[in-house]
């Protein structure tokens, strides 16, 4: 396990990420992915995509950053994405209150379902104090904070804006023409990668929690009476699982099992959140998650978004704590249904019966040269406001007169209007006038509003588990050597390629010409001829290049072919490979074709006394 100070050190002098904006001071909440970090994170993205949109069959789309106020009014991001913020009387420092809690008590993980009525009591109860100036927290407000970065779209004032929270939004209000190019047949997926941001009150914990970072979001949208997961592809996929049954127990334990026992037992209750946990469980166990520090835990009900009727973090374990890096959300058809009634466009889509249905309709044609002199202005709204009532109380109309309900309605009649109400205006009218009737009518389908899933992975938080987890400590020849045991897909690099030495022109030329040969072949290669092949060896390691590649005067002198050593960096064991062969061997390798052990019983191994000289 890495000490967290030895892993961020080691980042930051191998260029996997450090603070952005140093050279003003740096900016919390803000990284720079480095030379090695950024090809680890393109390597990540990449193997995400291979697997949620190639794989599954999705579609992929790059939806902008900022996106107008109305659509976070629309999506309820406006009212109900917040964090509990507490700010030092003292010193004016800003905390994170549920925070604050979940580091001074033990027995609370989730401080954030409390609530912040019982997150006061809590920093009441246990005395908490500033973490900065150390003054006494006790009763100081503690208050919900919006999470979004306002902007301005235009010059001046401009249109308000923000910058997106989720990738999320960026696919739902663009539905209307999705479901065109998915020919309206559900289910079909919609995948985005990119930026996202978060005004975060307190970042902490280097890219674990930053203020701007980068989302690979699933939205499955799925007509939720007809449409089935494949769940016979991951139904044998064992996990462990933390439901809320379990939290909630003093004595809670993790539930080991499959994934279709967890549906059949109804530990997951959606089997699209089922089916996603399954393909999770395989790709994080694929990219080199450490499987034994790795859970999917349930939401709690007070710590699930607005949006989201059952969720579940995959979560690992880092220095001793567990932090989410993907929520899987069943979000129900809340997003389209709000940006159809915000949006003048149609979030729905057209369901085709098998066989047309003949149905009955209740029907009004009222008679608007009675509803016009009457009701004026409000005319129109009072029909438009027959039509709901007839279609959803038809018994409304059995009497004389029947009264409708018109929100910001005006009349210039008053004789007409009943009374007032905290919703709008009522109105009577007669029942002849409503023209109201009951008429069969053939249907050919109906429009309804898919529901979505929704897989969410955060990539800097999976880059850091990935480090964290690879990170490794051995002895070789004596001496302590540190190396990431990073997986040959998702490592930056995947040859280093040496010169033994590096003032023997044959040996240089050589090893130029092989580097450039295995770019052309495809294969990310790192040449280096500086410093000692020990000192080379440790560099490589400590980025977590797979294999390094040595040409020396034994290959050069040999009576057949030229030969090259191949070093795998988990053992530090060494080969002699013919150059021929070279390309085609690491190629297999890399495919999963083949592994390095196989190497061993096909070519000679190698002793040297080089490995950290």
């Amino acid at each position: 396990m890495a000490d967290q100070q030895a892993l961020t050190e080691l980042a930051k002098r191998r260029g996997f990420f450090f603070g952005a904006n140093e050279a003003y001071g740096g900016t919390a909440g803000f990284y720079t992915f480095g030379p090695e970090g950024a090809a680890l994170k393109r390597n990540v993205e990449s193997a995400w995509r291979e697997q949620f949109t190639l794989r599954l069959g999705n579609e992929e789309i790059e939806a902008p950053t900022v996106m107008p106020e109305p659509v976070f009014e629309a999506s309820g991001h406006l009212d109900g994405f917040d964090d509990m913020l507490i700010e030092c009387a003292e010193c004016g420092e800003s905390h994170r209150a549920d925070h604050l809690i979940e580091d001074a008590v033990a027995d609370i993980e989730d401080a954030e379902a409390l609530g912040v009525d019982r997150v006061e009591e809590r920093i009441r109860e246990h005395d908490l104090a500033c973490p900065t100036c150390g003054a006494d927290l006790a009763g100081e407000p503690v208050e919900d904070f919006n999470l979004m970065f306002e902007t301005a779209i235009g010059p001046g004032a401009g249109q308000p804006g923000y910058l997106r929270p989720e990738t999320a939004q960026g696919i739902f209000v663009e539905f209307p023409r999705l479901k065109e190019y998915a020919r309206g047949q559900l289910p079909f997926g919609i995948t985005q990668i990119g930026p996202a941001y978060r005004n975060e009150i307190s970042p902490r914990r280097g890219i674990i929690r930053v203020r701007e970072f980068t989302q690979a979001e699933l939205e499955q949208f799925i007509d939720p009476e007809a449409d089935e997961p494949p769940l016979d592809d991951v139904e044998d996929v064992e996990v462990t699982l933390y439901p809320v049954s379990e939290q909630h127990d003093d004595d809670g334990e993790y539930i080991e099992t499959t994934i279709g026992e967890a549906v059949d037992d109804a530990i997951i209750t959606s089997p699209w959140v089922a089916y996603f946990l399954g393909v999770a469980q395989g790709w994080y166990e694929r990219v080199g998650v450490d499987m034994d520090r790795f859970r999917f835990r349930q939401h709690l009900s007070g710590e699930r978004a607005h949006y989201a009727a059952d969720c579940w973090d995959a979560e690992s374990e880092i220095g001793g704590n567990w932090i989410e890096i993907a929520g899987f959300a069943y979000r129900g058809d809340y997003d389209l249904t709000k940006h159809g009634e915000h949006s003048e466009d149609r979030f729905t889509v057209f369901k085709r019966y098998d066989e047309p249905k003949t149905v009955e309709r209740a029907t009004v044609d009222p008679d608007m040269a009675a509803l016009g002199p009457e009701f004026g202005g409000a005319a129109g709204d009072v029909a438009d406001a027959l039509q709901e009532l007839a279609e959803s109380d038809p018994d409304a109309f059995d009497g004389d007169e029947v009264t409708v309900e018109v929100s910001e309605a005006s009349s210039d009649a008053s004789g007409s209007r009943t009374q007032s109400s905290d919703d709008g205006e009522t109105y009577t009218v007669d029942t002849e006038v409503a023209n109201f009737s009951v008429e069969e009518q053939t249907e050919n389908g109906e429009h309804i509003t898919p529901h979505v899933v929704e897989p969410s992975f955060g990539v800097g938080r999976t880059v850091y588990t990935l480090l964290e987890h690879a990170y490794s400590e051995d002895e070789v020849d004596d001496e302590t050597r540190t190396y990431l045991s990073l997986a040959p897909e998702i490592a930056p690099t995947d040859v280093a390629v040496f010169p033994l030495v590096s003032n023997d022109d044959a040996l240089i030329d050589v090893a130029s010409d092989l580097a450039d040969e295995l770019r052309a072949a495809g294969i990310s290669v790192s040449y280096d001829d500086s410093g000692s092949i020990g000192r080379r060896y440790r560099r490589q390691d400590e980025v977590g290049t797979p294999f390094c590649v040595t040409v020396d005067q034994d290959g050069l002198e040999g009576d057949d072919e030229t030969t090259v050593t191949v070093r795998e960096r988990d053992s530090a064991a060494q080969l002699r490979l013919p150059v021929a062969d070279l390309a085609a061997e690491l190629e297999a390798i890399f495919d999963g074709d083949r592994a390095f052990a196989d190497l061993q019983d096909r070519y000679d191994r190698v002793d040297t006394d080089v490995t950290t000289d």
